[in-house]
């Protein structure tokens, strides 16, 4: 009888040979777009500066990986690092599973695909690797990550892109439950800094450390190979309520995959995941009717408990703070009539009427859940009431618009996409690399980022 940590490295070991369906693969596909488009306008973020002057520090010379811009010198490990970090700098990047899969394996399957020259193909079966690995682990706890204090993206995210990067470098079953019993012991990241420059590193350090695990394994290192199942293991350890599933096979792996069902949802809005609903929603009834600040008296939102705790920020103040802050979407949402990278800086967010209709969200939280991502209310809910007493009611929203239930259409994929290249820089070069990305299963060798415009990086943002 197997147990469920040689359950997932045996799949893991033998991910290079699976048949990916044609749905998966376009889910795939998007995933790298999405996560290309999210590198190159989180470039010149600060968070991300601070991570390269740190790589480069550490940095031993040996053979690039793949990073944001053009840097060489860097090891894979800290490409990952730079690359994670930007694609999650701006809160803009896929969402499924309770976190942000893209996010963390395609910069890993990016940085170490390079160092080994893998292909495309070996590229879409190492993230069908991560993304299912990821799927069984958060199907094993019912209770929601965020509530309990950790970043799903952080702590599932090292074991399932360390299930990408063991895949890639073809590693024996028992290589693989020792990558992830090392990988388990790095897992962290916490809801606390929400709102804060740690946030995306949460992401970045993931890539990287899945990257590092597999290394140290192939170096010696050895590690526990019951570090799932074990009573004092990862999932033990990610569950005080002692409600994870330890116990039962993964023996499905691979044979029906999640990806099929769960998908990935794209996102319109570069805030966090937990507000679109309620952003879609108040679009919708401001849409038309002549809804100015002035003449509203109040807005009811009504979402679910774990989405509460995501949007931490009340009294937003900054640009980073206002991406968790569901009081500073919706009063931009009804000021300006959208919610976009130009509105998330630290003016905006200050000004007086944005504070002063923060001040007239109202949260109502709801006990439901969602049965594909529970971290959600089953249904969310917007009702704006005006001075005059006119009210008006979204009724219950079941998914926003790019989710994976309502997807994008391919051209807002591209919009989306060069809108992203061009904040970041990389106009120039975007419809290339978007047309080589939708070929990714054909191609020899896996995609760079093109020379940014102008003359390179620019500075950090002040």
């Amino acid at each position: 009888m197997t147990t469920l940590t040689q359950d997932i490295a045996g799949f893991v070991a033998h991910a290079q040979g699976l048949t990916v369906p044609p749905k998966a693969l376009d889910t795939i596909r998007n995933g790298f777009i999405d996560t290309f488009a999210t590198m190159m306008a989180g470039r010149n973020d600060p968070a991300v500066h601070v991570v390269r002057r740190h790589a480069r520090a550490k940095s031993l010379g040996t053979r690039p990986g793949h990073a944001t811009g053009a840097d060489e010198g860097l090891d894979s490990a800290a490409a990952a690092l730079i690359d994670g970090t930007a694609a999650h700098a701006l809160d803009f990047d896929d969402v499924a599973l309770s976190g942000h899969p893209s996010t963390v394996l395609v910069p890993a399957i990016l940085a170490e695909g390079r160092r080994l020259e893998s292909t495309g193909a070996q590229a879409i079966r190492a993230y069908l690797a991560g993304y299912e690995t990821w799927a069984e682990l958060v199907a094993r706890e019912p209770d929601p990550y965020h509530s309990k204090g950790w970043h799903p993206t952080a702590v599932l995210g090292t074991m399932a892109a360390t299930a990408a990067v063991a895949s890639l470098n073809g590693l024996s079953t028992m290589q693989c439950a020792e990558a992830l019993g090392l990988a388990a012991s790095m897992a962290s990241g916490l809801v606390a800094n929400f709102g804060t420059m740690t946030k995306p590193l949460h992401a970045g350090r993931a890539a990287a450390n899945a990257i590092e695990a597999v290394q140290l394994v192939l170096l010696g290192m050895s590690a526990a190979r019951d570090v799932l199942e074990h009573d004092r293991g990862y999932l033990a350890a990610l569950s005080p309520g002692g409600r994870a599933d330890r116990r039962s096979p993964a023996d499905m792996l691979g044979q029906r995959l999640r990806i099929l069902t769960q998908g990935l949802s794209i996102k319109r809005y570069p805030v966090c995941y937990a507000a679109h609903r309620a952003i879609d929603g108040t679009l919708a009834l401001a849409d038309g009717r002549g809804v100015t600040p002035g003449r509203i008296e109040s807005i009811e939102v009504q979402i679910g408990p774990a989405q509460d705790a995501m949007l931490r920020n009340r009294s937003a103040r900054t640009g980073l703070e206002a991406k968790f802050s569901l009081e500073f979407v919706l009063a931009c949402a009804l000021i300006v009539r959208k919610v976009g990278l130009a509105e998330l800086n630290d003016a905006f967010v200050a000004r007086a009427d944005v504070q002063a209709l923060m001040g007239r969200v109202r949260r109502h939280i709801v006990h439901t859940q969602c049965p594909i991502e529970p971290v959600f209310a089953l249904h969310d809910r917007v009702r704006i009431r005006l001075a005059d007493g006119q009210a008006l009611d979204t009724g219950d929203i079941r998914y926003a618009r790019g989710n994976a239930q309502a997807p994008l259409s391919a051209d807002e994929i591209r919009e989306k996409f060069m809108d992203c290249a061009a904040h970041g820089g990389f106009a120039g070069g975007a419809a290339r690399l978007y047309d080589e990305l939708l070929r990714l299963e054909q191609l020899d060798a896996l995609p760079s980022l093109p020379p940014p415009d102008g003359d390179g990086l620019a500075s950090p943002t002040p």
